[in-house]
């Protein structure tokens, strides 16, 4: 059976950078049931925004949503 490299890379705009890091920081702060994925533990992203001195915390977290969006969909796939 061939591996596929499913690695990918792409760029980060500057305006987005926190974003993408914050969202990296909470990859362990998952809300999960029995049926799988449901979302991310916003106290924790209101925590971090506080601890990194977020300016725009709206803006944090409408990109954190995008992401965890997608996530989401990824994460919550059905083999087979």
């Amino acid at each position: 059976m061939e591996r596929r490299d499913e690695s990918e890379h792409f760029e980060v705009w500057e305006e987005n950078w926190q974003s993408v890091e914050i969202f990296l920081k909470m990859q362990t702060q998952w809300n999960v049931t029995m049926g799988g994925y449901v979302g991310l533990k916003y106290e924790v992203l209101q925590w971090l925004s506080q601890l990194y001195d977020v300016e725009d915390k709206r803006h944090l977290l409408e990109d954190i949503q995008v992401m965890e969006a997608a996530a989401l969909s990824e994460l919550n796939k059905k083999d087979g």
